[in-house]
């Protein structure tokens, strides 16, 4: 009788091309892996895979049995799909990444909600602003935000968002205000993640780069510095869109905005047929649309 053991630890070395990311995705410990994949090649008599310490690789034996393991994983999880489908009800472990402070503010507030609908799903929310590889890394779906780089992910917009340029009243009483794209070259302006602002000016794009005087990875650091007079900030709607309400933040060069981009759900195409990602895209659609 076959036995299973060690199987998927193979599978996710080789997808990871990493023991340390295999240990991480299946959440055990590097020890465990290596000592799982050691025992299955003992059982095969065979050596799936050359250890170095920069570099794995794949024995010939090691390429024909993780075609075949695989290809069986993937029947399994298709019938999986297909008999929770039958049944409605969406069952398993749901693993969602998206930006840190939306997901900490918007998303996962959302998902616990959907959870106390299907309370038979167990959840795994990666937060982090790093772009992730869906497939490699085993996500069902990811919140991305903005403009979408070309995919063969499959997506559906959530929301508009808003950029708002924006600095405190002390600073424009101290600084004076913008009133063109070229003032903003007198003006502090505070860097993000990224080294440029992006207008639309006579109906053509047109970027600002930006100095090196202050810089933060941080969305609410940024929000932070522009409300303590530091400079010009750029962010979402939703970041500043309370401060702007209160006039705690002035919205500047409304003229040069460019248009609304989208937030957005992406997802494999393997996982759109399944029924705890099916149903959870159409459930974070309707409350965040």
């Amino acid at each position: 009788m076959t036995t299973w053991d060690g199987i998927n630890e193979f599978i996710c070395v080789v997808e990871t091309d990493s023991f340390t990311a295999a240990a991480r995705r299946l959440e055990v410990s590097v020890a465990h892996v290596s000592r799982r994949i050691s025992q299955l090649e003992d059982r095969l008599g065979a050596k799936l895979l050359y250890r170095t310490t920069r570099k794995l690789r794949l024995t010939e034996v090691g390429q024909l049995y993780y075609r075949h393991t695989r290809k069986v994983l993937d029947e399994l999880a298709e019938a999986e799909r297909m008999v929770t489908a039958m049944e409605g009800r969406p069952v398993g472990r749901l693993r969602i990444t998206a930006p840190v402070y939306y997901g900490e503010r918007f998303l996962a507030p959302l998902v616990n909600d959907f959870l106390l609908l299907h309370p038979a799903l167990e959840l795994d929310l990666v937060l982090t602003n790093q772009t992730v590889d869906l497939v490699q890394e085993g996500f069902d779906l990811a919140i991305r935000l903005g403009r979408l780089d070309s995919s063969t992910l499959m997506c559906r917009k959530l929301a508009r968002r808003t950029q708002y340029l924006c600095a405190s009243p002390a600073y424009l009483a101290s600084q004076g205000t913008p009133v063109t794209l070229a003032d903003l070259s007198r003006h502090r302006c505070l860097a993000g993640t990224v080294d440029h602002w992006r207008f639309v000016e006579q109906g053509q794009p047109r970027a600002f780069r930006l100095g090196s005087g202050w810089h933060c990875n941080s969305g609410l650091a940024l929000k932070d510095a522009a409300l303590k007079g530091l400079g010009i900030a750029q962010l979402p709607d939703y970041y500043v869109q309370e401060e702007l309400a209160r006039g705690e933040l002035v919205s500047l060069l409304d003229q040069y905005r460019l248009p609304d981009d989208g937030i957005w759900v992406l997802y494999p195409h393997n996982r759109h047929l399944s029924p705890k990602v099916r149903l959870l895209v159409d459930f974070l659609v309707e409350r965040l649309g």
